[in-house]
């Protein structure tokens, strides 16, 4: 009998979480009391990259804005990476379509190699073909995962656009839709699971993005320790359909985030 080879990502994957802050230190203590997060260094010689851990599985990363970068127009942000099997044909396809790369291609050793594009509409996300074998759990397309990013949900100025070109880029399909009255349709993603959305953006939830939702085991404790950390809940939490809450918050940072589960 043939053995079963180790499950390993698909493009389209969501395999990774970035965040971008002007103070990692405390961005590191206000998230690890919301989310449980521990935080490794990851052994980079010329930048201060921390490893984010949920439990045993690492989910993400988390580095400083730097003086270039900030020059260059970065501010306080989440990002995502998505898996493509080839970076640069991946980047040649984004800029085809009026999307635009913010980062060359380059390879990380013994990571994989990564390019920063942005959507037509302006939403900047990385690119990323990983090195190595079994499978990211950044996201949790299983099971519900505390400390995991549970949701993925695309603000954009362009809806028909934005699935035009994710589509074509990454072979995600729209699946069902709520409506949301005057705000307009709120779309979901299918790639395999369920793994976001789409939704109009309006003028008072700023430039188009994507917003991250990451699972808590708690939301009530979590708005608590949001708001006692110093960051802003903007909305929420409201139920959603499945019976967890979900809210928006934005760091003492400034950058935005999503917080999903449930209430006890």
């Amino acid at each position: 009998m043939a053995l079963e080879k180790p499950a390993a990502n698909k493009p389209g994957d969501y395999i990774w979480y970035e965040l971008l802050t002007s103070d990692v230190q405390a961005a590191q203590s206000f998230y690890a009391r919301i989310l449980g997060w521990s935080f490794a260094d990851s052994g980079q010689s010329d930048m201060d990259y921390r490893i984010i851990n949920a439990g045993a599985n690492s989910i993400g990363g988390m580095m400083e804005i730097t003086k270039d970068m900030a020059q260059g127009g970065a501010m306080p942000t989440w990002l995502g990476y998505i898996a493509v099997e080839d970076v640069d044909a991946a980047t040649a396809k984004v800029e085809a379509q009026s999307g635009r790369t913010l980062m060359p291609a380059m390879d990380i050793p013994m990571v994989g190699r990564i390019a920063m594009v942005a959507d037509p509409q302006g939403v900047p996300f990385y690119i990323m073909t990983p090195q190595g074998t079994g499978k990211s759990l950044a996201f949790a397309d299983d099971i519900p995962r505390v400390g995991h990013c549970a949701w993925n949900e695309l603000q954009t100025s362009d809806p028909a656009a934005a699935w035009a070109f994710y589509g074509d880029l990454f072979g995600w399909k729209q699946e069902g839709e709520m409506d949301m009255g005057p705000m307009g349709k709120y779309q979901f993603i299918r790639h395999g699971t369920m793994i976001g959305a789409v939704m109009p953006a309006n003028a008072d939830m700023g430039p188009p993005r994507w917003n991250q939702y990451f699972r808590v085991e708690d939301i009530d404790a979590a708005k608590t320790a949001v708001e006692d950390g110093g960051g802003r809940v903007v909305n929420g939490p409201d139920e959603i359909p499945g019976g967890d809450f979900s809210m928006n918050c934005i760091d003492p940072q400034g950058a935005p985030f999503g917080l999903v589960g449930g209430r006890h």
